[in-house]
């Protein structure tokens, strides 16, 4: 197996170099602009975070479930696997969950993490799981949430619940870690799978207490996809809001120019400066570990390529090469593998 992986990331690299002069053509802004501008679009009134939790105690693991405030009508609900024994303070890392599910997806990853002394944290993303009234029903509340989203006329008002409101909350998370004595702050990870893994990007770019990031078939370029018609798999996760906005603009059917449309006012600067090849220049020179899928097509590989790339030359700028790893799993689609849950674990336990 290790053969394997060994020869993959060694096609992957030639893949790489093959976009790396078409990578570097894009002129994102610096990245401390890129940062600035993407604090100052997410950044809204801090609250307390006025934590409330019940703890459970099991033979092999202390088990938290409750919640914080991320902002004053905002509760993020939270679910804590932690070791019962070893030396505190403990490592933690944020696992995040895919379009439609929930915390407790998580589950297996958080147990797997406190075996390694590691303390695993799993939340709802907005309008996912606990954070609906009886219990979300998977991505229905979400996509309604994307198409209310697209509709509001009140640009002082105006709501991001695709990805960036999440990556908010998991920056008003990461002062929550950092604010107990048993955590670390100096050793918190962050990873997520799919709609999980995007907003991980987002929220560990700008956030340099993440010392270690996993994104699982999570990396691709937004520009990219609406550039070569590749825009259908990333548009279907919220097709109901895209439905509505071809519907609004007078359009019979989805088409490149009203799924930019929808990506340009719910993820604004997302095929720009917020894009995954800029944002995973930030993340330079942290722990980051990039899986995938060959055939994807929610992050189709021609674009993941690109991303990496970027990545790749922001770390060899500061000698960091060493700390970036990727790998892509032949002929599947979106889908996460077995082989990557264990590399996920490995890495989380190397870096942390």
């Amino acid at each position: 197996m290790l053969f394997k992986i060994k020869m993959l990331c060694a096609c992957i690299t030639l893949s790489v170099c093959s976009v790396l002069s078409f990578a570097q053509q894009i002129n994102y802004p610096p990245v401390d602009k890129v940062a600035a501008d993407f604090k100052k679009l997410l950044e809204r009134p801090r609250v307390p975070l006025n934590p409330s939790f019940t703890i459970t105690h099991t033979d092999s693991v202390i088990i938290e479930h409750g919640f914080i405030y991320s902002e004053k009508n905002e509760l993020v609900p939270i679910l804590i696997y932690k070791p019962v024994t070893g030396t505190k303070p403990y490592p933690a890392v944020i696992f995040l969950h895919g379009t439609g599910g929930k915390k407790e997806d998580s589950k297996k990853m958080l147990y797997q993490l406190v075996k390694r002394g590691i303390m695993g944290v799993a939340i709802d993303a907005r309008f996912h799981g606990e954070r609906i009234a009886g219990g979300a029903h998977g991505s229905k509340e979400y996509v309604a949430a994307a198409t209310a989203a697209w509709e509001n006329k009140d640009k002082a008002h105006q709501t991001h619940p695709f990805l960036f409101d999440t990556a908010f909350d998991l920056w008003r998370v990461t002062d929550y870690l950092a604010s107990r004595p048993d955590v670390d702050a100096n050793r918190i990870g962050m990873g997520g799978i799919s709609m999980g893994g995007m907003e991980t990007w987002l929220a560990a770019s700008i956030d340099k207490r993440i010392k270690v990031i996993v994104l699982d078939i999570a990396v691709q370029s937004f520009k990219w996809s609406l550039d070569n018609d590749k825009w259908q798999g990333r548009a279907g996760t919220i097709q109901g809001a895209h439905l509505q906005a071809a519907k609004d603009l007078g359009d019979s059917v989805l088409n490149k120019h009203n799924v930019q449309a929808v990506w340009d006012k719910l993820l604004p600067g997302i095929t720009g400066e917020f894009d995954c090849p800029s944002m995973l220049r930030l993340i330079a020179p942290r722990a980051m570990l990039i899986v995938g899928t060959e055939n994807d097509p929610n992050c189709p590989l021609p674009g993941a390529n690109i991303a990496y790339a970027s990545a790749i030359q922001a770390y060899r700028s500061k000698g960091a090469t060493d700390k970036i790893m990727r790998d892509v799993t032949p002929k599947l689609f979106h889908t996460s593998t077995p082989e990557h849950f264990k590399m996920t674990l490995d890495w989380f336990s190397k870096w942390l």
